[in-house]
């Protein structure tokens, strides 16, 4: 028996894969902006007192269906959304299987606590009234894309991305410059959707400012719209530790030695990098073959992990969200690997780093592979054995992590489900 073994647990959830049919696709949007503003967090800590707002949270729901298979893909406006509350979004949603609706945040570090996090005094950081209102009005999108369903082909694009956007903060160049694009385009060649999955902390602002908002996601998806029309959606990657976005001011070093500058913290920089994101990826789209009947399959696989971080063990413990947990001192979580067409997606319950994210892709079999970062889950960071505590800028990342074996057993079972499961689509 392998040393972690005893720390998971594997099921095979769902085999729903169908030869290639009709395809038809459904986007819907609701806002989810608290009326009146609430405290902003960045994290576990304390929360910011809001003062004003940029641009509206919203949660974002695109529908894929081919014969009987339905997959819902979902994007938040928050920091992180605990299985916990997909699972109350699940169950107002009758159409699509519970395990085949994936809901992301973009991790904006300017929205409200959806984590409801212990405050060490016997209260917490969240708000339960909005965190209702959250998971009623993602239920809304969801039911309201299923309701928008209609005949469309899809166009699949991955490239590397081009200016200034992100960099990673610990390492400035060792971060994954590509972007995926999976636009789905209805019978009068009008646009859908654009998906648009890309790794990036959205923390141009930050918690600080006391501005609740998108952050640079907002602008993003708003050029988008203005752009291609339909409904933007945007899916983060594997962007911990920590891949950020490039409002560094390269004019003001911070500490020249270590690679520290001084940040732009404005609305404009949001604007900037939000909107060379958006051109970037109808760029990669915009040439890309029409795939017309993709097979869509989706699988997905129950994940044990040990919990070994005490504090990431009183959140399980204190929440008054009562978080699921085994008593061994354990957690599980849902991984989804889904096929649309040529592309191949593979969800991850947290913040992976990049190196995670490389070789899961140069492992996944899709002629363009997705990682839908802090979906299903939201468990901090994950990382491998020899980078937990290993260097001083590793520090945080450890200690807001579940522990050092679960980057190796989210690399193990994450590669099963993709090597067990069917191929995606070869190009058309």
């Amino acid at each position: 028996m392998k040393p972690f073994a005893i720390g998971i647990v594997l099921v095979c959830l769902l085999e729903n894969c169908l030869v290639a049919g009709e395809l038809r696709v459904g986007a819907a949007a609701r806002e989810i902006t608290p009326d009146p503003l609430l405290p902003i967090s960045g994290g576990l800590g304390p929360t910011a007192p809001a003062r004003e707002k940029r641009g509206e949270l919203t949660a974002r729901a695109v529908v894929f269906q081919s014969g009987e298979t339905s997959v819902a893909i979902v994007s938040l406006d928050l920091l992180g959304f605990p299985s916990v509350l997909c699972d109350r979004v699940r169950a107002q949603v009758s159409r699509i299987p519970a395990e085949h609706i994936l809901i992301g945040a973009t991790h904006t570090h300017s929205a409200p606590d959806c984590y409801a996090f212990p405050d060490g005094q016997g209260g917490h950081t969240g708000d339960l009234a909005y965190i209702k209102l959250v998971c009623n009005k993602t239920a809304e999108a969801i039911n309201a894309a299923i309701e928008n369903l209609r005949p469309a082909t899809i166009r699949v694009g991955t490239d590397e991305a081009e200016g200034r956007i992100a960099y990673n903060y610990y390492a400035p160049d060792l971060y994954d410059r590509r972007m995926s694009v999976i636009q789905a385009i209805g019978s009068n060649d009008e646009t859908i959707a654009t998906l648009v999955n890309y790794a990036i902390h959205p923390e141009v602002l930050g918690a600080d400012l006391g501005i609740v908002s998108p952050d640079l996601i907002g602008p993003f998806c708003d050029r988008i719209e203005a752009k291609a029309g339909g409904m933007a959606i945007f899916m983060n990657g594997a962007q911990g530790g920590m891949i950020t976005a490039d409002n560094r001011n390269l004019d003001q070093p911070k500490d020249g030695g270590r690679g520290y500058w001084e940040d732009n913290r404005t609305w404009d920089e949001c604007l900037r990098i939000g909107h060379t994101m958006a051109d970037e990826a109808l760029r990669i789209v915009g040439n890309q073959p029409i795939q017309k009947e993709p097979t869509i399959c989706c699988t997905s696989m129950d994940v044990r992990f040990p919990v070994e971080s005490e504090t990431l063990w009183g959140v399980v413990l204190h929440s008054p969200l009562r978080y699921p947990h085994n008593e061994d001192h354990s957690v599980t979580t849902r991984v989804n690997l889904v096929n649309l067409g040529t592309a191949q997606i593979l969800t991850i319950p947290g913040e992976a780093l990049p190196n995670i994210g490389f070789y899961l892709k140069r492992k996944m079999r899709g002629e363009h592979n997705l990682l839908f970062g802090l979906t299903n889950d939201a468990f901090g960071y994950i990382l491998t054995k020899v980078d937990f505590k290993s260097f001083p800028r590793y520090d945080y990342v450890s200690r807001t992590s579940l522990g050092e074996m679960t980057g190796e057993i989210f690399i193990e079972q994450a590669l099963n489900l993709v090597n067990e499961g069917p191929q995606p689509d070869r190009h058309q």
